[in-house]
């Protein structure tokens, strides 16, 4: 049984809050629905879409590939290569949308140089949109409505409320704005009742917006940029930086060292929010698959 992190004072020490547990758990959720729906004729798929020859970004989809495998759902790589236009990558989006035997579609960053996400995922099924980079996806998000909200901005919540973090009433920031984490985040705990400050590179005083935060989450891909000055004691943080090492590592955006000791819990680089992504991914791709086929 998970131990609840409670926003006060943690003077002897930082819990860590590990997403594997929950990662496993989710995981073993989704292995359950996969079979039901392949005993009753429907067999999940989901299809990552890449367009780059980036080893970091390779290693990541097989991670997908593998664990889609482990829990029943297959998952097809559609590599066209890193020197294929947006038209080719848009009209992959689209064969894929509408092809019924197909229930989860995933666009792999980075892109070509003249291609963007945000121009090629309004070609992405809402329904299908299981990373929620759709922008009908992320404007039903904003307005409360159903949708899939992007994997990495469920885990942030996932993991808070596995952690059993209370959120109603809160104090939280955000540093980052991006349509992947920033604001999909932002939107997620505003739907929980807290209070939300964005941040972002313009902000002038960062340490100053985000020492009054009680939960504190961190998505903008720079070592160490969150210092025990960015901190309340208090704090609970959430860590979504993945930032890789000369030596082949993975550290976050927050100085795990200096804020360790100072704030009530905070999330592993790797090991916290990552593992959660991923099985998230998995459990939109059968909650699509569990739908109605369109008549």
């Amino acid at each position: 049984m998970t131990t609840p992190v409670t926003l006060s004072p943690a003077p002897t020490g930082t819990a860590v809050l590990s997403g594997i547990e929950l990662a496993r758990t989710i995981r073993g959720r989704v292995a359950r629905t996969a079979a039901e729906l392949t005993a009753a004729g429907t067999l999940p798929r989901l299809a990552v879409v890449v367009a780059n020859d980036d080893e970091s970004s390779a290693w990541y989809v097989r991670s997908i590939a593998k664990a889609a495998a482990a829990t029943g759902i297959h998952c097809e790589v559609v590599d066209l290569g890193p020197d294929v236009g947006p038209e080719r990558i848009r009209a992959a989006l689209r064969t894929l949308s509408d092809d019924v035997a197909v229930h989860g579609i995933m666009l792999q960053t980075p892109l070509p140089p003249d291609a963007s996400v945000e121009d090629l995922a309004a070609a992405i099924a809402p329904e299908k949109d299981v990373d929620g980079v759709n922008p009908l996806s992320l404007g039903r998000l904003a307005a409360g409505l159903p949708a899939f909200a992007p994997a990495t901005a469920a885990a942030v919540m996932a993991l808070l409320d596995h952690h059993e973090v209370p959120l109603a009433g809160r104090n939280a920031a955000v540093v980052g704005r991006s349509n992947v984490v920033g604001k999909p985040v932002a939107q997620l705990l505003l739907q929980r009742d807290a209070t939300v400050t964005v941040c972002h590179r313009h902000t002038k005083d960062l340490a100053e917006l985000t020492r009054p935060a009680e939960v504190l989450v961190v998505a903008v891909g720079r070592i160490g940029l969150i210092t025990a000055e960015h901190v309340a004691p208090d704090a609970v943080v959430v860590d979504v930086g993945t930032n890789p090492t000369p030596d082949g590592g993975l550290v976050g955006d927050v100085d795990a060292a200096a804020v360790t000791g100072r704030v009530a819990g905070l999330t592993p680089v790797p090991g916290g929010v990552g593992p959660v992504t991923t099985a998230l991914l998995l459990q939109h791709t059968v909650r699509s698959a569990a739908r109605p086929a369109a008549t």
